[in-house]
């Protein structure tokens, strides 16, 4: 009888959410109803100011607004001292913190140390591409230049022109309200995975347009000739989705085509960085499978007075338990937060050990290469680093991974730390052969012990960092205001956190 109580409440708040969640953007009762048509917020083009979407959709927006509460910065280098090691001669070995609320998309940009300290629209580390997730400017960019064009260039060259935090245009239609799929690099993803486009509904929206961003990617470099015969170097984003959504499809994608995101610093391992495979995990897990969507859990439905809404203070669901876990399982919120807590230590013992055994193959492989290994010794321990590195990175890189599909994540884990200890036997015989026995790897065990090894001249890049500030940040931002494409008003509140500067 319990059970099939349960069942029921499932099925009923399943069937409310699908119903509510299937208009356009839930302005009120009165739009449930069609009393009322949708308003349109900008005729032609996309609107990107998030205030601008206020005016006709002040629920929507004041529950958006309410993710700048989210401004808590958590080091995750300093919490996981191998990260470093890991990550050594890439960006994330430098800046890596936990994500926060989608009101501070662009100034987490801005801010971390990945994306350097450009000096000039054609200076910096990262191309144009680093900006694709964090903001409704970009598809109104895509619309306006092109998507080749945007894709061409550096990270600073639209400094001034991606200033809106992730938002409203970016999931919505700005003249109809309806969810739609603003960058088309995720249709090819979807095409090249055998899914029809064309056939896709507004259940299947619920979920895609989170996985716009929600998701695995690489940048493809190809060479581009603009309208002016001028010929231009594109790094595109691509979803790596051809061969499916699991760790090893992936892996498989990458491999045959030879691709590496860096070549580490220590290991010279040829290596992947997952980005954020929320999308591929989750669809595997056991919520997906049973047809729930993104929607249901991060952005559940709310009333205010006789208006029913779509919360929009997208974050964990456990902080709004009540209304998202506890609509289907049927435990206290102890009780199921508790149940949660022993899975989720389990994960993070198991995450460690992996993480400590790719650490010290990477080292281990250095000194070997130190002793005078040959490649031909290394070959196979490489490949071994590189894919436990990745299984590792993409059963984890994903926001809410193991909430999403813990099974897999555990699967990928276990599998991680194996190749990890394959490759490190392999190190000890090529250790050996040249004349080196018993090697303790140096000491990681800090954020700061970890850098020092990864080579990192962390004073260096924080003093870069805060010039760049100081100076090209402030020209960037006067641009935008004097364009109208951005109102300071916007910003109010916005604490301006880093892992350098709290």
């Amino acid at each position: 009888m319990k059970t099939s109580k349960k069942l029921l409440r499932c099925t009923l708040v399943t069937i409310a959410s699908l119903t509510l969640l299937s208009s356009p953007i839930h302005a009120g009762a009165a739009d449930q109803k069609g009393d009322i048509k949708n308003p349109v917020v900008k005729e032609k083009g996309v609107e990107a100011k998030n205030e601008e979407w206020a005016k006709h959709y002040p629920r929507q927006y004041n529950s958006w607004k309410e993710t700048s509460k989210s401004e808590s910065l958590d080091d995750m280098l300093k919490k996981k001292p191998q990260l470093p090691v890991l990550w050594a001669g890439y960006g994330f070995a430098k800046d890596y913190n936990a994500p926060r609320g989608h009101f501070y998309a662009i100034q987490d940009n801005v801010n971390t140390l990945r994306t350097g300290a450009p000096v000039s629209p054609i200076t910096g580390p990262m191309p144009t591409a680093c900006w694709t997730c964090k903001s409704p400017d970009v598809p109104r960019l895509m619309q306006e230049v092109g998507e080749k064009e945007y894709f061409t260039g550096k990270w600073a060259k639209y400094g001034s022109e991606v200033v809106n935090p992730i938002g409203c245009g970016d999931c919505h239609d700005s003249k109809t309200g309806e969810l739609t799929l603003t960058r088309d690099y995720l249709k090819r993803g979807l095409e090249a995975s055998g899914v029809d486009v064309a056939k896709l509904n507004k259940d299947d929206m619920r979920s895609l347009v989170c996985a716009q961003c929600h998701s695995e990617y690489y940048f493809k470099k190809s060479e581009e000739t603009d309208s002016k015969g001028e010929k231009k170097v594109a790094m595109t984003v691509i979803f790596p989705w051809d061969n499916g959504f699991k760790g090893e499809d992936v892996e498989a994608y990458y491999d045959a085509l030879n691709f590496s995101d860096w070549t580490h610093a220590i290991s010279k391992a040829p290596m992947l960085k997952a980005q954020h495979p929320d999308y591929e995990v989750f669809v595997g897990g056991v919520h997906g499978r049973r047809g729930l969507s993104c929607a249901d859990c991060h952005m559940p439905t709310k009333k205010d007075g006789d208006a029913v809404f779509t919360e929009h203070k997208v974050g964990s669901p456990l902080d709004n338990i009540e209304n998202t876990c506890l609509t289907c399982h049927s435990e206290s919120e102890k009780e199921f937060k508790d149940h949660l807590a022993i899975k989720l230590q389990r994960k993070e013992e198991l995450m460690d050990l992996a993480m400590n055994g790719l650490a010290r193959a990477h080292l281990e492989a250095g000194k070997a290469w130190e002793v005078g290994a040959t490649a031909e010794e290394m070959k196979d321990i490489l490949q071994d680093i590189r894919h436990g590195q990745w299984r590792w990175d993409y059963s984890i890189a994903g926001h809410g991974a193991f909430f999403h599909n813990p099974e897999e994540v555990l699967r990928l884990l276990a599998q991680a730390g194996d190749k990890a200890q394959q490759a490190r036997v392999k190190l000890a015989a090529v250790l050996a052969k040249h004349g080196v026995i018993g090697y303790q790897v140096p000491d990681f065990s800090t954020k700061e012990k970890a850098q020092a090894l990864a080579g990192i001249n962390m004073e260096k890049e924080v003093a870069e960092k805060l010039a760049f500030k100081a100076a090209l940040v402030q020209e960037w931002n006067k641009e935008a205001v004097a364009k109208g494409r951005l109102n300071m008003d916007s910003r109010k509140g916005m604490s301006d956190r880093s892992s350098y500067s709290k």
